[in-house]
């Protein structure tokens, strides 16, 4: 199954932009799409959502993510994958990264992993 992706609200916009100029075909959302939770909407609905969707959360949250992230784990739940973008890290290599992602692996492999992107 290929990956797919949820970008925070805290990410700016133009991400998804960079990321689909690069390929059209990733499978991106934004919080606050229509499709995807909508701005506001809490950290530990966004972890259910991500476990729903089948999606990779792409965030810069290190404030108050890794806390529900343990409660959700405590509790038996799962998600798709966790990606912390790293301070300062440009939004073109961010882009570059993600599509790395969707192109050289399964959705499977990312089943309960963080990591900091770019590697």
């Amino acid at each position: 199954m290929k990956v797919c992706f949820l970008l925070d609200e805290n990410l700016p916009p133009r991400l998804k932009t960079a990321v689909l100029r690069l390929n059209p075909s990733v499978d991106v959302l934004r919080v606050g799409e229509a499709t995807a939770p909508s701005f506001g909407t809490t950290d530990p609905e966004i972890l259910r959502y991500l476990e729903l969707s089948q999606r990779i959360l792409v965030t810069d949250n290190r404030a108050s993510m890794p806390s529900h992230l343990e409660a959700h784990w405590s509790a038996g739940n799962r998600i798709w994958g966790l990606l912390w973008v790293r301070p300062e890290t440009p939004l073109r290599e961010v882009a570059q990264t993600l599509l790395l992602i969707w192109e050289a692996s399964e959705a499977e492999e990312w089943r309960d992993r963080l990591e900091w992107i770019p590697f």
